[in-house]
């Protein structure tokens, strides 16, 4: 093996396993599976002209050259984004820790209790530090939280509000830009129209339902909301406050002032800025509206010997069960980012956070005090930590605005030609000096700072918050590192992730995430950068952007490239936004139809209702396929209406559907775009692409196909590639590029602090590399299915009796005898120390998996004698020598309490409970939970710690 290529270390099959599992599924060649697997008439006729794989040195050499481009200046901009200290055990013991970020959604409760915990601790802090009693475990960032707050005040409007098409959502003219933006991108498909405006004078009439403010507002100015929200509920009309978390440690919370829904982004909470993202955001809200909260809730509830346990609660699955009914089509967020944030106020505790809120609130106000001596004049009555400075007639903002890139210093200059100054958690004396001789310097007066900076309130004693916070007992306990490194270690303890097995999640990828793919993470040059920061300052960033863009048109086969979503779900609607907006542009604006096979990703259709789109569902064949008949007879029964149609390829069933160029030509001859859903693109690089099919629009997984880190449930990212036509309706932003068209995301490049991890991935392997990852990815499903298919049945193959990147095991067949079902043996396969493939989707009653290219034969091959251990243990139910109600299916899976308990009540041995395989006593995986109720967690919603539930 060559040690220096990439390619053999994230491959997990060698040559000599290669030539063996070829045998075994009766192939003489990759080349031959290939050719039996994807049709011939999209295959590509050329190798990808990507750059030469590097080395692992190589790479760390060239992103260090890129890293040198950026310029790391001392950022007082502010506007959401806030220079912050992550604890060192944080950023060491999850950020970097491959438990953490390479798990899934926790959808299978049982091994993921540790993250699940975290992720409470999250909320609780939420709920405490908002003064609401109900929030999710994180959205995608705060610009996208005010859209899904506008969605969810507008479809839970009372009965008279509907009845009166109450459609106008007030936003206040202090919000932040990005936010308004995302707002506009969001409300006009969804026929809500959004008035702007000062909401000290704005009267309110019966077309409004709901309301937007900033708390402190864009400019910093802490607002007495009181009066504005009581008119407001007098009028039936609910608000949505967007509010800095930092502030709410010193500030009455909005939730004691009336607020129906608190959002924002808890990046001030240990997160670097990443050039924009990732980071967390939150979203609380009251508890009656437990049943529209977009995202998901963990909650608490107890497991089948009634032991406390965590879960995911209510919309676990929404979108797959909801589908176009679903509240949003938000299917995950920023777990990893929110798992942080959650520590940070674990370590610190609501004593470490006053200190910090008060020092940085502190240093304002001896800012404010100096700076006014001066001759400036601090224009903010309020505030906690921005002061906006309205400059003396001698001093120029050209003149300031010179002195402070000479100190490396960034500012917020207003158009009025005012200054702001944010002050965060990093700031020292030594910068508030800094602050000060710049001011001085550009009023030509000699300074010195004298006075010692002492505590003070800047602020009128109404806003100060007197409810307590982070009362919990984990707020209390882990405030020394080796405390806080043994709370992550016991919970890490918990969790299944890529570090104990593979994750077979069909649909999901769950690939290598390689250490020197994410090392570059690690830099300053990458972490501590504003997205508002000049564009000198970040010729390296903006270098690996526009390569990265290129490398991904280049394997998608398209022309124009956005990387602003932030999440797959926030790409499909991205890329159905462009193709409404080039609709409109060629007066084909009425068109509002899209085609939907039923197999569809439940994000399709949630994504497309909220595009403002009606969904039409296409029948699938016997075999898997999309009906073509059906396909082509709905197309022209819509044809005048129809916008486009969305196609996951290879489908959903893990199928390269023969039919696919056909079905787009039939689409584009009726005047629709074809929306590709990337899903599946782990099967395509390197030997077909969207462009080479018919696509027009194609959004990416970064966090499947490209390598990025799940993360627990984020972050991810979703890129969209375009055709040269669409190109034009690409994704701008408001501050970055001028312009609010189809913006999705708060920072002009999204989550553009993990783009590296993708760079690195398409760098190191290069052409040949990425097309090898395919064809292994495609291998080891058809030699899984081979292997499987005596045992289970696979239930679609293509034309030529093979599966794609992934395949479907039959359950649904040992019901009647045995009465086990396919979530009993995604629940065994934990007693092994595997996670479950993806359960009941796209076929009910089945188990999809994907493998991918990163496992070798020996990890196949163990998951397969996992499979027929547990074929032979339903057998053993069927053929009645174990009980239908007490077998180690039912009970599955068995905690380490159970197993080591005084007292065994079952009817078969521990051994065959916990051991199964020999092999398990070298290395088992003990949960510490059973099978955990789903039914009672949603009776009995706890979103919260509290004392008497605590775990």
């Amino acid at each position: 093996m060559d040690t220096t290529k990439f390619v053999n270390r994230h491959i997990g099959v060698t040559e000599k396993d290669e030539a063996s599992m070829l045998q075994t599924i009766g192939m003489q060649s990759i080349d031959e599976l290939i050719n039996q697997t994807i049709p011939s008439n999209i295959r590509l006729k050329k190798s990808m002209e990507l750059p030469e794989s590097m080395t692992e040195r190589e790479f760390s050499e060239h992103i260090a050259e890129l890293a040198s481009k950026n310029q790391v200046f001392t950022s007082y901009i502010g506007m959401g984004w806030y220079d912050a200290i992550c604890p060192a055990p944080i950023f060491r013991n999850i950020f970097e820790n491959p438990v953490w970020y390479t798990s899934y959604t926790p959808y299978q409760a049982e091994i993921s209790q540790g993250r699940l915990e975290a992720l409470l601790n999250f909320q609780t802090m939420v709920c405490e530090l908002t003064g609401l009693p109900l929030t999710n475990c994180s959205l995608l960032d705060e610009a996208t939280a005010a859209a899904e707050a506008a969605t969810m005040l507008y479809a839970t409007r009372s009965r008279e509000q509907i009845k009166s098409d109450a459609n106008v959502l007030f936003v206040d003219e202090k919000v932040f830009e990005s936010t308004l933006a995302v707002l506009q991108t969001r409300m006009i498909p969804q026929n809500i129209s959004i008035v702007t405006g000062n909401y000290q004078n704005y009267t309110f009439n019966d077309r409004i339902f709901g309301a937007i403010i900033q708390y402190p507002n864009s400019d910093g100015s802490i607002e007495d909301y009181t009066t504005f929200v009581s008119k407001a509920h007098d009028n039936g009309t609910r608000i949505a406050v967007a509010a800095d978390l930092m502030s709410l440690i010193l500030l009455t919370p909005p939730g004691e002032w009336g607020a129906d829904i608190v959002f924002g982004t808890t990046q001030r909470f240990g997160i670097p800025m990443f050039y924009g993202g990732p980071s967390a955001a939150y979203f609380a809200t009251k508890d009656e509206y437990k049943r529209n909260i977009p995202g998901r809730v963990i909650g608490i509830s107890i497991d089948a010997y009634n032991h406390p346990a965590y879960r995911l609660a209510l919309q676990t699955r929404e979108q797959h069960i909801k589908r176009e009914k679903a509240t949003s089509n938000i299917c995950t967020a920023q777990a990893l980012l929110a798992t942080m944030a959650g520590f940070y106020a674990v370590y610190h505790g609501a004593e470490g956070l006053k200190n910090i809120a008060s020092r940085i609130h502190a240093y304002a106000g001896f800012l404010e005090k100096e700076i006014s001596r001066l001759g400036y004049k601090q224009l903010n009555g309020n505030y906690f930590d921005t002061l906006k400075i309205e400059l003396p007639a001698n001093a120029s903002v050209n003149a300031l605005h010179e002195i402070a890139l000479e100190c490396n210093v960034n500012l917020r200059y207003f158009d009025g030609g005012q200054v702001g100054i944010s002050i965060d958690e990093t700031t020292q004396i030594t910068d508030i000096g800094t602050l000060l001789y710049i001011f001085s310097g550009a009023a030509g007066i000699d300074y010195q700072m004298k006075d010692n900076i002492s505590g003070g309130v800047y602020f009128d004693k109404k806003f100060a918050r007197t409810s307590d916070f982070l009362q919990q007992d984990v707020f209390k306990k882990y405030h020394s590192e080796t405390e806080l490194m043994r709370y992550i270690k016991r919970l890490e303890r918990k969790d299944i992730s890529l570090a104990h097995s593979m994750i077979s999640l069909g649909s999901c990828t769950m690939k290598l995430n390689a250490a020197s793919e994410l090392l570059p993470l690690n830099h300053a040059a990458f972490q501590n950068i504003h997205p508002y920061a000049p564009i000198e300052q970040v010729e390296g960033y903006i270098e690996l952007i526009e390569n990265l863009s290129e490398y991904l048109g280049e394997i998608t086969g398209l022309k124009g490239v956005s990387l602003q979503p932030n999440s797959g779900a926030a790409g499909e609607y991205a890329g159905l936004r462009v193709i409404r907006s080039y609709l409109e542009s060629i007066n084909q604006g009425h068109r509002n139809i899209v085609l939907l096979p039923a197999s569809a990703h439940g994000t399709n259709p949630a994504s497309a209702i909220q595009c403002g789109y009606s969904t039409v569902i296409i029948r699938c064949d016997e075999n898997g396929n999309i009906d073509l008949n059906d396909f082509k007879a709905k197309a022209e029964e819509y044809k005048n209406e129809l916008a486009a149609s969305m196609i996951t390829y290879p489908s959903t069933h893990g199928i390269f559907e023969a039919d696919i160029k056909e079905m787009c030509d039939i689409i584009h001859t009726c005047g629709g775009q074809v929306y590709m859903d990337g899903a599946n693109m782990n099967a395509q690089v390197g030997l077909t692409n969207p462009g080479i099919i018919g696509a027009d629009v194609c959004h990416l997984n970064l966090h499947k196909t490209f390598a990025s880190p799940h993360g627990g449930g984020g972050p991810g990212v979703g890129p969209i590639c375009v055709a040269a036509h669409l190109k034009p309706f690409l994704p701008s932003h408001p501050i970055a590029f001028g312009s609010m068209q189809n913006t999705v995301a708060s920072s002009p490049y999204g989550s553009a602090g993990i783009l590296p991890i993708t760079y690195a991935y398409i760098r190191m392997l290069g052409a040949d590399g990425l097309t090898k990852s395919t064809q292994i990815a495609i291998l080891n499903a058809n030699y899984l299915a081979v292997k499987l298919k005596e045992a289970y049945g696979v239930v679609y193959t293509g034309t030529q009796g093979r599966v794609g990147h992934e395949l479907i095991l039959e359950c649904r067949q040992f019901k009647e005898k045995s009465g086990v079902d396919e979530s009993d043996i995604a629940k065994r396969l934990i007693d092994f120390g595997y996670h479950a493939p993806t359960l009941s989707f796209p076929v009910h009653g089945t188990l999809m998996i994907e493998p991918t290219e990163s496992e070798g034969k020996e990890e196949l091959d163990r998951f397969i004698e996992v499979m027929q251990c547990i074929r032979s243990e339903i057998s053993e139910i069927e053929e009645g020598k174990a009980s239908k109600d007490d077998n180690v299916l039912k009970n599955a899976p068995h905690p380490q309490y159970e197993v080591v308990a005084d007292e065994w009540k079952h009817e078969y041995t521990r051994s065959k409970a916990a051991f199964p395989l020999s092999w398990i006593l070298e290395n088992k995986f003990w949960v510490n939970v059973a099978r955990v109720n789903n039914a009672y967690g949603d009776r009995n919603l706890i979103p919260t710690i509290c004392g008497a539930c605590e775990i």
